[in-house]
């Protein structure tokens, strides 16, 4: 085999080196037994002595046979001793115990992780999808196969697995059949059908969100099994043409989106035996106890109601979508879990 591939990264070579170190041991051992009649503890003394140079004497005098037979194994491990020094050396100079060291300590906060979201893609829609999460505290791992755009992810603390998010593998590996979302946002409308598809073969109760780039593709996820479609470049035509016309409410959308001012819109969904449960939102007390506004509401298998009447009667699972204080609405959220 030959140690100096440039293909090998060092941490390979070292995993190589260590497989040998092992079959030199092995081998030290079966001479000793084989040429001089040893047991296995003494051939084991022998072959440690023999290879670590440390001089300690014979157990007993050598035939010929072992005298040559110990030559060829300190030659076998004074080479194989330089060259594990050689790529320790490198390691230490690249950087790669640290990275081995994060890649080991992140791939068992991944084992471990549960009703997390995964972000399929790291281009310039998903790294926006990750700064997101990460403002918004929320546990997610990233797959993306590039190379060039992981090379920041431990610095950045970011879970990732290298690879190919389409490959069920990969995705078992990123906890799919745990996870609570999947948001592929893969620059190939194909990938997104087909990991939209695997995806729900393999979690039927998974929130997938879809990237498309044209109507027909957003038709072909649902299809696939996509619950929501976003089409980025229809969406930032509407947000420039919105800015033109009415910038005052772009900017007011803006701000309650990412919490800015004081005030954000959130959602939340009514447990079963709330206090919430059953009560009209004038009997709820929403405004008076939490300062929070009730501005939408989405019942089960009814579309979003807007600007509800103070008689709905609001039930379990109900999705309210609230505006008020960011703190205000923590509390609320507390409250009903």
């Amino acid at each position: 085999m030959n140690y100096d591939n440039p293909s090998l990264t060092p941490v390979q070579k070292l995993r190589i080196a260590i497989v040998g170190m092992f079959l030199v041991l092995v081998m030290g051992i079966s001479g000793f037994m084989t040429l001089e009649e040893m047991s296995v503890l003494d051939a084991l003394y022998m072959t440690v002595i023999t290879l670590s140079t440390v001089g300690y004497g014979e157990i007993s005098p050598l035939h010929p046979a072992g005298r040559i037979f110990v030559i060829f194994l300190i030659v076998f491990g004074v080479v194989l001793a330089g060259f594990i020094v050689s790529v320790i050396g490198q390691l230490v100079l690249e950087g790669q115990f640290k990275e081995l060291y994060g890649r080991r300590k992140m791939d068992t906060k991944i084992k471990k992780m549960s009703d997390h979201f995964i972000i399929a893609g790291f281009g310039r829609v998903g790294r926006h999808v990750a700064i997101e999460l990460t403002r918004e505290k929320v546990p997610f791992i990233v797959i993306e196969k590039e190379g060039k755009a992981i090379g920041n992810f431990i610095e950045e603390n970011i879970l990732f697995i290298e690879g190919d998010s389409t490959d069920e593998d990969v995705l078992t590996k990123a906890g799919i059949k745990t996870a609570k979302s999947l948001i592929s946002t893969l620059p190939d409308e194909a990938q997104n059908v087909y990991l939209t598809l695997t995806a729900r073969d393999m979690n039927k109760n998974l929130k997938i969100i879809a990237r498309a780039d044209y109507d027909g593709g957003e038709k072909k996820l649902f299809r696939a099994g996509a619950n929501r479609v976003v089409i980025p470049h229809q969406l930032g035509g509407l947000r420039m043409a919105m800015a033109s016309l009415r910038p005052n409410v772009v900017d007011f959308m803006h701000v309650t989106a990412l919490g800015e001012g004081g005030l954000t819109i959130e959602e939340v969904e009514v447990p079963h035996d709330c206090h919430l449960t059953g009560k009209t939102l004038i009997e709820s007390n929403l405004k008076r106890d939490y300062n929070v506004t009730l501005i939408g509401i989405k019942q089960p298998n009814k579309n979003i109601t807007i600007a509800p009447q103070p008689n709905i009667v609001l039930g379990a699972s109900d999705i309210l979508v609230l505006i008020g204080p960011t703190d205000d609405l923590v509390r609320l959220t507390d409250d009903l879990s």
